[in-house]
């Protein structure tokens, strides 16, 4: 019998692993779910990098809110009543959607879900429905249509929610559908967009992070575009990205597996240095311990094409291979990473600080990505899962 692999974490994973158990409020077996360690080893790294070396997670605290002062002027408590009325109905709003007309069935659905949270007249009055039409709509008996619609959309929205809101019609099929419910993909469509719900979409933003005007030697494209791989540790992608933050740009290098699509190495700084992409590919080396033969495709930056970098490549017998100038669709599955990445965590996120962003970095691609979402390249599977049906 072959001998199981022991599984290799670096110093940085076991940093932002503990940074993670210690501010994200969660408790140490939920992270330690979250990024697929045991919980006795997140321990250890907490007693080993934590900052509070007891090995306890921290949650954080709240700050109460300061009550309002008792002397108000009368006009400054109408304009207050007004002011929450106009907040009230925006947040009714908002929540309907375009799509709840007058009088459309599902405004009345809405108003039933929304009971607990506005009075049923505040609602009926903003959606433009009747109080009466929505009571008389209570005392008919559902349709059995009505009610696995409504049964279906409890797990829509769960699955949707489980996702971080990332997920849109076809990845929420998915995971229905592995989870053996039985409801087509135009009717998921459909019932999330009455319900508001969708996917995360691009904010488009572009900062120039390949540099390849050096004298270093460029290796041929040994990939051509053929971005398939039978098993993994055979072909590698990668790339630099750059992450907006309060206190300036921080830098993302990172590799992923063509077969499984698991980022497999990363690395993250406050420069373009050949060194953020010479970290990557070290955490990648000990982390996947790839054999000879193994083919890693960049662009032509100055970080891939520099000394070290090849150096560490052929000390790994590993093969470079690089894209055509100016051609990125020859590292697209990389491309789509990053647009991933972006769409669903960064451009939906406010920095203040690098260290913010580091944090949150590390928990989408170690505590979602690699082992949780679903990768419609891999016939909707999760790369932890591609790498399990692999080993």
């Amino acid at each position: 019998m072959e001998k199981k692999k022991r599984r290799y974490f670096p110093d940085e994973f076991k940093r932002q692993a503990t940074e993670r158990a210690e501010t994200s409020g969660l408790t140490i077996m939920d992270v330690a779910a979250e990024l697929g360690v045991h919980e006795t080893q997140l321990r250890r790294w907490i007693r080993q990098f934590g900052r509070s070396g007891t090995g306890s997670a921290r949650r954080p605290t709240t700050q109460a809110q300061s009550p309002s002062s008792a002397d108000l002027a009368a006009e400054n408590a109408r304009l207050k009543r007004e002011l929450q009325k106009a907040q009230t109905e925006r947040e009714i709003l908002k929540k309907a959607g375009a799509h709840l007309r007058s009088g459309h069935p599902m405004s009345f659905g809405f108003v039933d879900e929304h009971r607990h949270i506005w009075p049923v007249r505040t609602i009926c009055a903003v959606l433009g429905v009747s109080a009466s039409g929505y009571y008389a709509w209570r005392r008919r008996p559902e349709s059995r249509r009505s009610l696995e619609n409504r049964d279906l959309l409890n797990d829509i929205r769960s699955a949707h929610a489980e996702s971080g809101g990332c997920y849109g019609a076809p990845r929420i099929h998915a995971v229905l559908r592995a989870a053996g419910r039985c409801a087509g993909r135009h009717r998921i469509a459909r019932l999330m967009r009455l319900a508001g719900l969708r996917g995360l979409a691009a904010i488009p933003r572009r900062v120039r992070t390949i540099d390849s005007r050096h004298d270093y030697p460029i290796a041929p494209n040994r990939l051509r575009r053929n971005f398939t791989a039978s098993a993994p540790n055979q072909v590698w992608l990668a790339d630099l990205t750059y992450i907006r933050t309060g206190e300036g740009w921080l830098f993302l290098a990172a590799l992923i597996d063509m077969h499984t699509r698991k980022v497999v190495g990363w690395s993250m700084r406050e420069t373009l240095h050949a060194s953020i992409a010479l970290e990557a590919l070290e955490m990648a080396i000990k982390r996947q311990r790839p054999a000879p033969g193994l083919i890693q495709h960049s662009d032509r930056g100055i970080q891939y094409a520099a000394d070290e970098y090849r150096q560490a490549l052929a000390a790994a017998k590993i093969t470079p291979s690089m894209s055509r100038k100016g051609n990125c669709l020859d590292n697209a599955p990389m491309e789509s990473f990053f647009h991933t990445l972006k769409v669903e965590r960064v451009h939906h996120r406010v920095y203040a600080t690098r260290d913010e962003a580091r944090r949150d970095l590390f928990a989408y691609i170690e505590g979602f990505y690699n082992s949780r979402r679903l990768h419609s390249a891999i016939g909707y599977r999760s790369p932890a899962a591609m790498e399990r049906m692999a080993a």
